[in-house]
């Protein structure tokens, strides 16, 4: 019978959190682009304004790029726990990069979203 120590077993349920991880976030993504498509689907009756249309796809990109960030983020996290438990600077390193390169791209779409949202509305008037 193998016995298997505490850092096997912590690397073991990171690697399973890894690939949780990674459904989770394709699923949403899906989710996020399958609406974008029901969107235009069910707007091709409509006579959609210009404003409204610029104001829905900004929506719709600021809530893409945060799940894409909080995934990222998600994952960054699962490996630097990975690397704290199997003590692997490697890992460490990495997870820390991409948590930062998550909050990066959450920061991105609170600030820079509305911003080139207003852009677009000025540029249509």
């Amino acid at each position: 019978m193998k016995t298997i120590n505490k850092k096997e077993k912590i690397a073991v349920n990171c690697r399973k959190a890894k690939k949780f991880t990674a459904v989770i976030t394709m699923v949403l993504i899906t989710m996020a682009m399958m609406s974008c498509f029901a969107m235009s689907a069910f707007a091709a009756d409509v006579a959609v304004g210009t404003s409204s249309f610029i104001s829905t796809a900004c929506k719709v990109l600021k809530a893409l790029i945060i799940l894409i960030g909080g995934g990222v983020g998600v994952w960054g996290l699962v490996n630097l726990v990975e690397g704290y438990g199997s003590d692997n600077p490697g890992s460490k390193s990495q997870g820390m990069k991409q948590l930062m390169a998550g909050i990066a791209l959450i920061i991105l779409a609170i600030a820079l979203v509305p911003e080139l949202e207003s852009m677009m509305s000025s540029a249509v008037q």
